[in-house]
């Protein structure tokens, strides 16, 4: 297995604001291993999707190389599927045409029936057989979401890339559609980097956690193995013992951040020793 597989190599990003140029992240580092599940986690704002995004190709590196199977990117590609926040899908198009229009893009010498036999498989993975027909108008919000899934599946990349995927759907849809990523995740093992801000998300789905301080100029701040065997069951998870001492860890590591935040601020008055704040630092 290659430990290289997907690797960041001090990549930095900086955008111009009203006070001039803003390194939101820099010096990030990572290598994600081939077939690894890595969550990335931290504070709203602290770059975990300008990471994501720089991965897929939709934002440039200031400084920095990303690699991919042994190739620095450029742009956007196929060998890399990304699921986001929100599926953007075509709303004139059926769930099954709005998969197989991706298929197309990495298949386009295969005829029509192939591509519709490659997403009718994906879409039915994700729990979806009987909706093929159906236009995203006609869906759920966490049916949209599958189809998203189906279709970055569909695409067989070697990276799938995921933005917080299931940030806008309620409790009970996410805990679902996290068995189905799971599901799909199963079949080929495909390397995966998925941001998220819910630690109980990042302990049940990665092998690896990956805490990132707050920005701006954020960087990789501290790594979490996940030791639990595959396939998991969320029960068997979250009745392990050391689940709780891994989430305390993580939980730790963005209050700490929080703690130098508030610290660094220009005027900001000394923390208290003894309170809420101070007991943590």
């Amino acid at each position: 297995m290659n430990g290289r597989y997907l690797e960041f190599s001090k990549i930095s990003k900086a955008f111009d604001g009203p006070s001039g140029s803003q390194m939101v992240v820099k010096d990030f580092e990572l290598k994600v291993a081939e077939g690894e599940f890595v969550c990335l986690i931290g504070h709203s704002g602290c770059g975990k999707s300008t990471v994501l995004a720089m991965a897929a190709g939709l934002q440039s590196l200031t400084r920095g190389a990303i690699i991919v199977a042994g190739k620095e990117i450029v742009g956007a590609g196929p060998d890399r599927g990304v699921v986001f926040q929100s599926p953007s899908l075509f709303h004139w198009m059926t769930a099954l045409d709005n998969v197989v229009i991706g298929v197309e893009q990495v298949h386009p010498h295969k005829s029509r029936n192939e591509r519709e036999e490659i997403a009718r498989h994906y879409l039915t993975l994700v729990g979806l057989g009987d909706s093929l027909g159906k236009k995203p108008p006609e869906l759920s919000s966490g049916m949209r979401q599958r189809v998203g899934l189906a279709r970055a599946f569909a695409l067989t990349p070697r990276v799938l890339l995921l933005d917080e995927p299931f940030g806008m759907l309620d409790s009970l849809t996410r805990v679902e559609l996290q068995e189905v990523l799971l599901t799909c995740w199963r079949q080929d093992r495909k390397t995966a980097l998925m941001v998220t801000h819910d630690v109980d998300e990042a302990l049940f789905l990665s092998d690896r956690v990956v805490m990132m301080t707050r920005g701006p100029e954020a960087k990789v701040g501290d790594t979490l193995h996940v030791p639990f065997e595959r396939p998991r069951s969320r029960r068997a998870v979250m009745e392990d013992p050391r689940y709780y001492d891994l989430r305390e860890r993580i939980i730790d590591f963005l209050e700490t951040e929080t703690v130098r935040e508030v610290a660094s601020e220009p005027g900001a008055a000394p923390i208290a020793e003894g309170s809420a704040v101070g007991a943590l630092a």
